[in-house]
């Protein structure tokens, strides 16, 4: 059996992208995703990899466009206002049909805002990462282990279709230190790209790269063939993790860092006859609207925690669709939410439903 190791969680995580066959690495540092290129610049150069500081955020993420373009596993990693920077990039990598790991390790803004663990890019990462019609995948770990283990799955997935994927981690558990397990036996999961411009000596047909479309019906045809392939993973890889939620009155709805705090929440809140549980979303694209919808029949409210002035909100209410009441509670600016806070709210909710 693999040796659980200590290990900050943007250390981890960029081992566990060199794990899943990522060697080539392009980034630009700001807190607090910075050991994360960090660690890419150290280990590269040993492994016959590919590490570059590019001279922004705009070059690395088109430096990763055109390394996808050759068929290789190629990631780049930020903070939210890098991130914001990126964005064009981001649209271009989808509207090629190009597969990538973007890293996302949020801090407090809008603006500079500052350096602390923050969830307020939830809606960049969920429907606005870029211009113009498209999605990408969005995962959310809640731990440094599920941040390694997420990562393989988030360049499989993306690979296989053929689009962006991003891990949606913050400063928290970025800056955290966690025992985990590098399976170094593990098998990393290939998927054969034969549109890749890999040079083709007349064996094959040309391969062009491109998200350019001067004709309209053609354009509008691409697109719409893109949203079937969405269809299809709102369909298959909707992941999430229910805690306590055969019975619970008062269902909490909170992924990430804000998860952990809310697991606590529901733990204070059953021993003091509250029955609470908690849904935590794994991919917030696609969004668990399964789970959630499973929960309506039995729960009475909602509750949304997020580090953020309400963002996620939004979509639990989508999907309730007002057959339940849904509240929200948040802490902003770089402020974490601590389980007493949830618990009060949990209180608040259970003497109104009375």
């Amino acid at each position: 059996m693999p040796e659980k190791v200590l290990m900050k969680g943007n250390e981890a995580l960029a081992e566990a992208a060199i794990m899943a066959g990522c060697r080539h690495f392009f980034g630009y540092p700001i807190t607090p995703q910075t050991e994360v290129a960090a660690h890419m610049a150290k280990r590269m150069p040993k492994i016959g990899g590919t590490y570059m500081q590019a001279e922004s955020e705009v070059a690395a993420i088109n430096m990763v466009l055109g390394a996808s373009a050759a068929g290789v596993r190629a990631m780049t990693s930020s903070s939210s206002p890098g991130i914001s920077l990126k964005s064009e990039g981001l649209s271009y990598l989808a509207g090629s049909d190009l597969p990538a790991l973007i890293v996302n390790v949020q801090r407090a803004g809008p603006g500079l805002g500052g350096i602390q663990p923050s969830q307020a890019d939830y809606l960049q990462a969920t429907r606005a990462p870029g211009h113009g019609d498209f999605r990408m995948l969005v995962f959310a770990p809640s731990t440094v282990q599920e941040m390694v283990d997420l990562v393989a799955d988030a360049f499989e997935l993306g690979d296989r279709y053929r689009m962006p994927a991003m891990i949606l981690s913050d400063g928290l558990l970025g800056q955290m230190m966690e025992p985990v397990v590098m399976d170094t036996n593990k098998k990393i999961n290939t998927v054969e790209k034969p549109w890749a411009v890999t040079g083709h000596g007349d064996k094959r047909k040309h391969n062009i790269v491109n998200s350019l479309y001067i004709d309209p019906p053609n354009m509008e045809e691409v697109t719409r063939a893109r949203y079937q392939r969405y269809k299809e993973i709102e369909e298959k890889e909707q992941r999430c993790e229910e805690y306590k939620t055969d019975d619970a009155e008062i269902v909490i709805v909170a992924y990430g860092a804000s998860a952990r705090i809310s697991r606590s929440a529901v733990d204070l809140a059953r021993k003091e006859g509250i029955k609470a549980g908690l849904i935590r979303p794994i991919t917030l694209w696609p969004y668990p609207k399964k789970a959630i919808l499973s929960r309506i029949r039995t729960a009475k409210a909602f509750l949304s925690v997020e580090m953020s002035m309400g963002q996620m909100v939004d979509d639990v209410r989508l999907v309730v669709n007002g057959a339940r009441e849904v509240r929200f509670y948040g802490r902003t600016g770089g402020m974490i939410p601590t389980p007493a806070e949830v618990l009060n709210e949990l209180k608040n909710i259970k003497g109104e439903l009375k």
